[in-house]
């Protein structure tokens, strides 16, 4: 046997045993990596929906308590669809359930991903309405510090942002891939904008508006997150006005990063980061995942997960087209030598 013939069998076996790389395995690319931490925050909040109090009247009374305050035209949906899970909670919530789980894999699944977006995008706008009351916005308990407006809202806005398309290349960030820079820009800016003015409403600037929020959020967490959680509310403690001014400003900051240099940018970006986690930790004590009684992780990995979907990447120049050829030889313009 020729060494050209052991060589090609040896080739052969290696690809047979897995040792090669796949060529048509696609590359994991930013996009395809935020995606897959999308995935994974819906799987989580599957297995949320799946404990034991989710089958109970409880979390019914948590829905039907987000109807309070909000317009006759919001509110009625609200209750009757608290109504219609207290009739059939066990099935209902396990549907819930499943509904988060299948979302989830079908995002990590490269084929179905499309398709399992798109349905995020649908049962979001639903449980925005019929689960959190639209975040709140319309009764005026909205606040940066309580997950407004709405995480579930989030979901969609990620899940437009992530969509398998590019629009844009190339694109200044990953979220500007699918819809366009101009139009990912002025997203995040009203996104963090409304954020921003919410932090300025008037029970929010109240003297312990952001003390009674953070204190509330201690109910059932474990000691060290309680002892981090007083520690912030006492840090407020009448300080109402001057800590949703420092909030607004520093939200707007954020809102007008993506129109800055790529290096300020990031700067913002990175602020983005830290004040989500921030939010999450001392005053959505970790979207109460911690306490049992939680449906979603909150709002504070979502809007980190965004800012890193707006991260500055760097563009590469499209490739030249390519000169035609002529028997054998490229044509030159008259110009050229």
């Amino acid at each position: 046997m020729t060494d050209v013939a052991v060589a090609g069998n040896r080739t052969a076996w290696r690809g047979r045993l897995g040792t090669e790389p796949v060529a048509a395995r696609p590359p994991l690319d930013a996009r395809r990596a935020l995606q897959l931490a999308l995935a994974s925050i819906w799987l989580l909040d599957g297995v949320l929906q799946y404990q034991g109090f989710m089958f109970t009247k409880g979390f019914n009374q948590i829905l039907a308590g987000t109807a309070d305050g909000n317009p006759a035209i919001i509110a009625k949906p609200i209750t009757w669809d608290a109504t219609l899970i207290d009739h059939h909670m066990v099935l209902l919530n396990a549907i819930f359930a499943t509904i988060q789980l299948l979302l989830g894999l079908g995002i990590a699944f490269r084929p179905t991903a499309r398709i399992a977006l798109a349905a995020s995008i649908l049962w979001s706008l639903g449980v925005w309405w019929l689960g959190e009351g639209l975040g709140g916005v319309l009764n005026g308990a909205a606040s940066p510090l309580n997950g407004a407006p709405g995480a579930v809202i989030l979901y969609a806005l990620l899940a437009v942002l992530l969509w398998p398309a590019d629009r844009e290349v190339p694109a200044p960030f990953v979220a500007a891939r699918a819809v366009g820079a101009h139009a990912a820009r002025a997203l995040w800016a009203v996104l963090w904008l409304s954020l921003a003015y919410l932090a300025l409403t008037p029970g929010n600037r109240a003297p312990q508006g952001v003390n009674g929020m953070i204190a509330g959020m201690e109910s059932g967490e474990p000691v060290w997150l309680q002892d981090l959680q007083k520690g912030a509310a006492s840090l407020v403690a009448n300080q109402g006005l001057a800590t949703s001014v420092v909030l607004a400003v520093t939200l707007t900051l954020i809102a007008l990063g993506v129109y800055l240099p790529a290096g300020v940018a990031k700067a913002t970006q990175v602020l983005a980061i830290v004040v989500a986690a921030l939010i999450w930790v001392f005053a959505e004590a970790l979207g109460g995942i911690l306490a049992g009684g939680a449906t979603d992780v909150n709002s504070g990995p979502l809007l980190a997960l965004l800012a890193l979907a707006y991260w500055p990447q760097r563009t590469v120049p499209a490739a030249p087209a390519a000169m035609p050829v002529v028997s054998g030889q490229p044509l030159v313009s008259e110009g050229g030598a």
